[in-house]
């Protein structure tokens, strides 16, 4: 495998609040790394950095091989770096086809809206939305939200996805559901960082665990590992093993 991504010393900092410190790590083509914190740990934060929704304040990104931590999200999204975002906001009074159908338009896609369209579908059917494809968004529930999210990032054809807590307020069957699109995600040769404070689903998922605490990288390898280190365990485990 050769590396996709290397954080080198990424930190960014809002007025005295330094959100993400002096992190460094890699990623490889083809691997799932998951990402676990306490609220306010950073996590979000790091994967805007990657994505250039935010800049860092020092540090530098790159992409396979090129530093891209000076350019904004659009071109980083062309590049091949894409993301869900915890927050879900589809765009109002829209179809959920025409939904993914921006995502295609935005990403590394080139075609007409027709030809956008086409491939939205393709990406509905692939998360089990192709039912709700003419339906409004905005009436979507909260399952049928992060399975939209995801559609909308695979169709900007990313080399590498960010996914922000995809499985958050999804229950097991749901979980286990999304666990299998990112599997297949992966298998179809997309790099993948996810967020997640479900333990199980992302240790079952990971092939290696980054952990985040109070802006600060404090593990990094092997998800068993990672879970019973006892800094991870008095920062983040500790209340649930009590």
């Amino acid at each position: 495998m050769s590396t996709i991504l290397e954080i080198s010393h990424a930190t960014r900092r809002f007025a005295g609040l330094v959100a993400v410190n002096d992190v460094s790590f890699t990623l490889e083509e083809g691997e799932i790394l998951g990402i676990i914190g306490p609220n306010g740990a950073g996590k979000t934060t790091l994967i805007s950095l990657i994505s250039g929704t935010l800049m860092p304040s020092s540090g530098d990104i790159v992409f396979e091989g090129q530093s891209v931590a000076g350019l904004p999200a659009y071109r980083r999204a062309r590049l091949g770096i894409g993301r869900t975002f915890q927050i879900m906001r589809p765009f109002p009074g829209l179809s959920v086809l025409d939904n993914v159908a921006v995502g295609a338009l935005f990403g590394r896609n080139e075609g007409s809206l027709a030809e956008a369209r086409e491939r939205a579908r393709g990406h509905l059917d692939f998360v089990g939305l192709g039912r709700f494809a003419s339906q409004r968004a905005d009436e979507l529930g909260g399952p049928g939200r992060k399975r939209l999210e995801l559609a909308k990032a695979l169709a900007m054809r990313p080399k590498l996805l960010l996914c922000d807590e995809v499985m958050a307020g999804l229950n097991h069957v749901e979980i286990d559901e999304v666990i299998g699109v990112i599997r297949k995600l992966r298998d179809s040769g997309i790099s993948i960082l996810v967020i997640e404070h479900v333990i199980k689903a992302i240790k079952s998922l990971s092939d290696r665990l980054l952990v985040l605490h109070h802006g600060v990288k404090i593990a990094d390898g092997a998800p068993d590992a990672v879970l019973a280190d006892r800094a991870v365990i008095e920062a983040y485990l500790g209340k649930r093993r009590a």
